[in-house]
């Protein structure tokens, strides 16, 4: 999930227009802080140019969000959401576009990781929040990543869950396009959706082993977030992505944490460890023994512990 595409403009002017579209979040940020929005257990809606984006607060102190991936909605998090927010942190947890209670675009550009840093620096100007601690799993960890590199005012420490560095995923060779199949299958509309929900979402069982695979389904049956999920691989993956150049990132310059577990399915350790020489500022690597990629769900305590030592209060 790091190889990435950004619309028709490319990402020569990345940085431009996240400092162009920080300046105006920055000021209504300021001027909604003084309303008190986004109070305890809120549940808010963020627009970004017409995209609207659902979101929910708990707790009081030092501002955390975190932004879930395929095929979740914020209720990923919920563990970690209850230790923060009993800790000494506001925890803001958006559904991305296109999951959950949020918008769904319809065309397949709008799910470009421009388009998704935005909905979250969307959040955080509603929330009233200039700077926060970015927690992030699967999109969500490449979205924080792209967010920590490109708008580094608004990122105070970073945490990334299962997915490292953009630039490390073609490093990793035939090992990682073994485990990462999926996503070329993903660029077929229509037939990766049939695939995924035939036989009543055998495929995606067996595949992705969420170990809450039925709760998984029901959203995105309730929601209609099949297709919308999917075109995060088709708006930021496409198959000229693996053979295009290397975008440069900026290093990131927020203490960063990687944390992989050792049942990941998609992802290598390597992809992650390697994130290191990517960031500038303090690095640190936890490795989980047994957990899958949704450790958040089969490891919470860890992943708490982990988070609760990681970002300052």
């Amino acid at each position: 999930m790091r190889q990435f595409v950004v619309g028709e403009g490319g990402w020569g002017d990345l940085r431009g227009t996240f400092s162009t579209r920080s300046a105006q979040f920055r000021h209504r940020s300021m001027r909604r802080a003084a309303t008190g929005r986004g109070a305890e257990g809120d549940v808010m809606r963020a627009s970004n140019e017409g995209v609207e984006i659902n979101y929910e607060t708990e707790g009081e102190g030092r501002p955390v969000v975190l932004l879930h991936g395929f095929p979740d909605t914020a209720n990923l998090w919920r563990h970690q959401v209850a230790a923060l927010s009993t800790n000494g942190f506001r925890v803001i947890a958006p559904d991305l576009r296109g999951f959950g209670l949020s918008d769904k675009p319809a065309d397949v550009n709008a799910y470009n990781l421009l388009n998704l840093a935005g909905d979250v620096v969307a959040v955080l100007d509603d929330a009233g929040v200039e700077r926060a601690h970015v927690v992030g799993h699967d999109w969500g960890a490449a979205l924080s990543w792209a967010l920590a590199a490109f708008l580094p005012d608004r990122v105070d420490h970073l945490a990334v869950l299962s997915v490292g560095h953009p630039t490390t995923f073609r490093g990793e060779g035939f090992e990682q396009f073994e485990k990462s199949w999926y996503m070329l299958l993903f660029q077929f509309a229509g037939v990766a959706e049939q695939w995924l929900s035939d036989d009543d979402w055998r495929n995606f069982r067996r595949w992705s082993r969420h170990p809450e695979a039925d709760a998984a389904i029901a959203l995105l049956k309730a929601n209609g977030s099949l297709t919308p999920a999917l075109n995060y691989y088709r708006a930021n993956l496409p198959p000229e992505s693996y053979v295009a150049p290397r975008i440069d990132f900026p290093p990131v310059a927020a203490p960063t944490m990687g944390v992989w577990s050792t049942g990941d399915i998609a992802l290598t350790e390597g992809q992650m460890t390697r994130s290191a020489s990517h960031v500038s500022g303090p690095w640190r690597y936890e490795r989980l023994e047994g957990p899958g990629h949704w450790m958040q769900l089969e490891a919470p305590e860890a992943v708490n512990e982990l988070l609760l030592d990681f970002l300052p209060r």
